[in-house]
């Protein structure tokens, strides 16, 4: 279990908050709008109306508690969330993460020391944007030219084992992870898991494999 403290409860703050909190972490919020913050009283264990620009109200929280800080300040306030960053860091939050709107954005936060920026309007563009592009349902960057695709089972796989497909030695991509319909459970296969009709497969490998691969099972 973890400590965090986000900052803003825009769309990403509240939603990145409730779902810190059902994962078993401890989740203190701060947005100035009275509204969310009754709404996220509901699933979080802290929540103040503040301004937290204000080196004030970060005094308050007590930030070297928290093992992570996200801000997340908004569109429109592209300021108050360097603001908030800079006074974070000279007061030693431990681990920051801030939402940045432009590339402009993101250099000055780097520049005064965020431990992360984040673009979560632009990845979820990149992320959706490959899964229209091809014929997967789902795909995760892991590392640069590597990721991950989860994708339905070729018609011809239907009835054979990973073992037959032999897909590492004739593909040069891993299956990873099955995820049955019948019965409904998440798998690590082995090379004799035999593969059904409405089984899901993820499956890792570097950029260029997969989109062979994809054109050779479509």
């Amino acid at each position: 279990m973890k400590n965090f403290l986000v900052l803003g409860l825009g769309s990403f703050g509240m939603a990145l908050a409730k779902e810190l909190q059902q994962l078993g972490n401890e989740v203190a919020v701060v947005d100035s709008d009275e509204d969310r913050i009754n709404r996220a009283r509901e699933f979080v264990d802290k929540a103040l109306i503040a301004d937290a620009t204000q080196r004030e109200t970060l005094d308050e929280l007590h930030i070297k508690a928290f093992d992570t800080i996200v801000v997340n300040l908004g569109a429109d306030r592209i300021d108050a969330s360097i603001l908030a960053t800079l006074h974070l860091k000279q007061m030693g939050a431990r681990h920051v993460v801030v939402k940045a709107n432009t590339e402009d954005h993101a250099t000055i936060l780097d520049l005064i020391g965020a431990d992360q920026v984040v673009f979560p309007e632009r990845d979820m563009a990149v992320r959706l944007s490959y899964v229209l592009s091809t014929n997967v349902l789902d795909q995760i960057p892991v590392a640069p030219g590597f990721r991950i695709v989860e994708m339905g089972v070729p018609l011809p796989w239907v009835g054979k084992s990973l073992a037959e497909l032999d897909v590492s030695n004739r593909y040069k991509v891993q299956v990873i992870i099955i995820k049955q319909a019948v019965p409904e459970q998440i798998l690590l296969p082995t090379g004799r898991f035999v593969l059904k009709s409405s089984d899901v497969m993820e499956i890792l490998g570097q950029d260029e494999d997969l989109r062979r691969f994809q054109e050779t099972v479509k």
